[in-house]
């Protein structure tokens, strides 16, 4: 336990005085909430309450985002020699990888908790039990995301494809997630694809709790996009989170077992000064 609460400290630390890096994760969380907030408003054809619709889609991936991107973590740690240093000790590599997924889950979380403060002046409406559920969620794909960061950071052969696995991955299941575009105006081509993605249903029950949506029947829900039709089968907002909940226990279960059997001295980090 000790190992982990160590690794935890540390990356919360490097966080907090990474003032920069600090700035601009908060900064890019705003720009989105400020753009699709009030410029893109108007493409949600046929959704009540837009902006909040809009407002807390961002807000969970930002959460999404932050859990994976913080993996990176590892693979700085590599560069800087600390993960040789820390893989030699007496802490079992069980313990790394635990603390390395809580710590980006952590630091996930309150970057959350702070667009959620943002929102609250710019109309979202919670009370305390909806701010309680919305934390749950956050934790639920924190944990999840931050192992399959981890789990990419361990398989990953050099930094340059760790990044380009992280782009590869981010960019369509955000975009095909009904964070930004509601899922109800996205053409059926792209239907199948916005079914297998798991942070489709990440938003939809974060959606569920946060415009209180628990009066709706089924079909107000498929025709809010909260839940989903799939040929007669209606997948429910805590069915999908069944889903995550899945998801992530099979995840952190393989980034575990990956990270034991990784050999991090084969990894190539990219240094711009040996040219």
């Amino acid at each position: 336990m000790r190992g982990m609460i160590a690794i935890l400290k540390r990356n919360l630390t490097n966080f907090i005085r990474d003032r920069l890096r600090l700035f601009f994760s908060i900064f890019m969380s705003l720009f989105f909430l400020f753009i699709f907030s009030f410029v893109m408003k108007s493409s949600t054809v046929g959704v009540e309450q837009p902006l909040n619709y809009l407002i807390s889609g961002i807000i969970i991936m930002t959460v999404f985002q932050a859990a994976l991107s913080n993996s990176t973590n590892i693979i700085e740690d590599i560069s800087m020699g600390f993960m040789k240093e820390i893989i030699v000790s007496p802490i079992p590599r069980w313990q790394i990888s635990i603390g390395q997924v809580l710590s980006s889950t952590t630091i996930a979380v309150i970057q959350g908790i702070l667009v959620v403060v943002v929102a609250l002046f710019m109309g979202l409406n919670i009370d305390f039990l909806q701010f309680a559920e919305m934390v749950g969620v956050m934790l639920l794909v924190g944990v999840t995301f931050s192992s399959i960061g981890v789990f990419l950071a361990s398989v990953a052969k050099s930094s340059t494809t760790f990044q380009i696995m992280i782009t590869a991955f981010t960019m369509p299941l955000t975009f095909l997630s009904g964070a930004y575009i509601p899922t109800t105006v996205m053409p059926k081509l792209l239907r199948p694809f916005v079914y297998i993605n798991p942070l489709t249903y990440t938003t939809s029950i974060f959606r569920y709790i946060t415009l209180k949506m628990q009066n709706l029947s089924s079909a107000e829900l498929v025709k809010e996009g909260v839940s989903f039709n799939i040929n007669g089968f209606i997948i429910e907002p805590y069915m999908g989170l069944f889903i995550i909940l899945l998801m992530g226990l099979i995840f952190f279960v393989l980034c575990v077992l990956q990270f034991n059997k990784a050999d991090f001295s084969k990894v190539k980090v990219f240094d711009p000064h040996k040219q």
